[in-house]
């Protein structure tokens, strides 16, 4: 049987059969093109892609792209801590500065650093975005190193080899000081902005419309929490050996190259990343809320009245929509449609400063609920600042050799990480499925296990002074030049680093669990930044606590709680001081805990993604 061909039919036949064949082409092209779209699996969380795209979630993020981040986490803050860790022996061996000065200027330094994390954040959620926001601040942080690395080479270490312990350095003139300062405090520009965006960041590359990444996302922030140790590990132990030694431009320099290969990993990863938009400045969405209940303020909301929530599809970059919840009844004003609103609304002239949205108003709610959280981790954060400076300076007083071999002080926060990693094992493997099979639940809270962070804070601290009790009691009497000013071993410190760390894998990794998980979509870096500010505020806390007891305890002939020689001093009652202070500070989380309401969110469904979004370079 002969087929006919297209040629071999009559012209009229052809122009009929033509168009049929023109449409089937055409729906059996459509046909493939929408099955490829339905074979991509998009995420559900509104991510995209660098180009703009709704990210595939074959082809973005997950681990892959984790991972980059968790590497460049584990430089950067090995780059940090190879001048934070020592700064307060570089202030008094090479700037000249006493310890009591020292330490106030590291408790400065490391809260400016966390101040900074709020700008980072501002910038990040309202207009650059995370990817924007960390690139930029890594640069800046590099130059500081660089720039530390080069003046301290040429200007501060001289003579040529001062700055250990025996050697200390000359006078320094202004210009030389100054650039100094402006040094350490790019670094903490470049460090801060970046720190809270790479958390959330990380996050951001986990779907948590997914069950097996929504899991991941959780075991991320532990991971990100050990990374951030094992990159101080390297600047705890060998870069702490060679600065301790005065080898101090050969550290600056090693962090400066540190932090560039940070930097240049970090961007390797720009097209696995996972993205969201900036959703805006959040400040007038705030205001109007304020503004809008305050011009309802004798309008009575009941319980059962519906309130304004806006029917149409969120954006991506506003993310999910927030569900109501009970408290702060005044605020549900601002949401509340009187008769205004609706003849407001029918005519399209409604105002969003007399009208808000559910989810603006729990956006307001949310912030507020979290403030007391917040306040109550800032007395953590002062226990926790003592690890850097009065720590470092309890242990110089202390016999630090092992045989013919001296061990830096700021190296027993190996300890610390080491503890870190421990701890972070213990839970994830063993504490938290215990605790699920025991009690039926999914494991501690991130509010209970911070609860159990301040805990183990206050044995901390409790550690700590009865340690400097024993130095005391073996102090080397009127000793200023030997090489420790008390035969009691540094090893006696291990106690008080083991239970900081373990501290900090309760407090600070739900911290950021926390954080993350209960501020709303638009304003994810800034939860992350509210865990950096309250380790900016304890450091700032400690520094004026310093000052407080040095100025009352110092009287007459005496040199007060911390001098400079420690022999004549008592440090331990300034760390059973801090021990009440955390004591009480629990008792005040626990009542803020039990008072505390959960955000609830509505999930972002897979068929609401805008698949024809505009393309937004990165």
């Amino acid at each position: 049987m002969l087929i006919p061909t297209c040629t071999s039919l009559p012209l009229p036949t052809f122009s009929l059969i033509n168009p049929i064949l023109m449409d089937c082409f055409h729906f059996l092209k459509k046909n493939t093109v929408e099955e490829k779209v339905k074979k991509e699996d998009y995420t559900s969380d509104g991510a995209i892609d660098r180009h703009g795209h709704p990210a595939v979630r074959e082809k973005t993020g997950d681990w892959v792209a984790a991972i980059l981040i968790l590497v460049n986490q584990g430089l950067a803050t090995l780059a940090f801590f190879g001048v934070g860790v020592n700064l307060v022996l570089f202030l008094t061996r090479v700037m000249g500065q006493d310890n009591a000065d020292a330490a106030n200027n590291v408790s400065k330094w490391t809260g400016t650093v966390y101040i900074f994390s709020l700008l980072g954040a501002f910038l990040s959620d309202s207009y650059w975005g995370r990817y924007i926001t960390c690139a930029i601040f890594q640069v800046i942080f590099v130059i500081g190193l660089v720039s530390l690395s080069v003046s301290s080479y040429i200007f501060l270490l001289r003579p040529s080899g001062c700055g250990d312990k025996e050697l200390p350095c000359g006078s320094h003139s202004s210009y030389q000081t100054v650039l100094f300062y402006v040094s350490i405090y790019l670094i903490a520009l470049g460090n801060g902005g970046y720190q809270p965006n790479i958390a959330t960041f990380g996050a951001d590359q986990f779907d948590e419309g997914d069950p097996r990444e929504q899991h991941s996302k959780i075991v991320f922030f532990s991971y990100f929490y050990l990374a951030l140790n094992v990159g101080s590990l390297f600047s705890n132990t060998i870069l702490n050996y060679f600065e301790d030694d005065g080898l101090w431009t050969l550290g600056f320099w090693a962090s400066a190259g540190s932090a560039a290969l940070a930097l240049a990993l970090f961007l390797c990863g720009t097209p696995r990343y996972r993205y969201f938009k900036p959703s805006g400045n959040p400040l007038p969405r705030f205001c109007q809320v304020f503004v809008a209940a305050a011009r309802k303020w004798n309008v009575k909301v009941l319980q059962d009245d519906k309130l304004y929530q806006a029917d149409q599809q969120i954006p991506n970059n506003e993310g999910r929509k927030m569900l109501h919840t009970q408290g702060f009844r005044f605020l549900d004003k601002a949401a509340f449609m009187t008769s205004k609103n609706l003849k407001q609304m029918e005519e399209n002239k409604c105002s969003p400063w007399s009208l808000s949205t559910v989810t603006q108003v729990e956006e307001v709610k949310c912030i507020l609920r979290l403030l007391p959280i917040w306040l109550c981790t800032i007395l953590y954060s002062v226990v926790f600042a003592q690890m850097a400076s009065l720590f470092v300076e309890q242990g110089d007083a202390m016999d630090t050799r092992i045989s013919s071999f001296h061990i830096p002080p700021a190296s027993m926060s190996t300890f610390d990480i080491l503890s870190v990693a421990v701890f972070i094992f213990v839970y994830r493997r063993v504490l938290d499925p215990l605790v699920a099979r025991t009690m039926k639940s999914k494991g501690l809270t991130e509010l209970q296990r911070m609860g159990i962070g301040l805990v183990l804070a206050i044995m901390a601290m409790v550690s700590a002074g009865l340690v400097e009790h024993f130095r005391l009691k073996h102090a080397i009497e009127d000793c200023n030049e030997c090489e420790g000013s008390s035969s009691l071993s540094i090893f006696w410190q291990v106690p008080q680093y083991v239970l900081v760390g373990a501290s900090e894998v309760f407090m600070y990794v739900g911290q950021l669990e926390f954080f993350n998980g209960q501020t709303p979509d638009g304003l994810k870096s800034f939860g992350s930044a509210l865990c950096m500010t309250s380790i900016s505020l304890g450091n700032y806390v400690s520094s004026l606590l310093v000052a407080i007891v040095m100025k009352i305890s110092a009287r007459d002939e005496m040199p007060g709680w911390i001098p400079g020689n420690l022999n004549k001093g008592h440090l331990d009652r300034f760390y059973f001081l801090l021990a009440a202070l955390t004591t009480a500070d629990l008792a005040i989380y626990v009542a803020m805990a039990k008072w505390y309401k959960y955000v609830k969110f509505q999930g972002i469904n897979q068929n609401e993604i805008n698949r024809e979004d505009p393309e937004l370079g990165v």
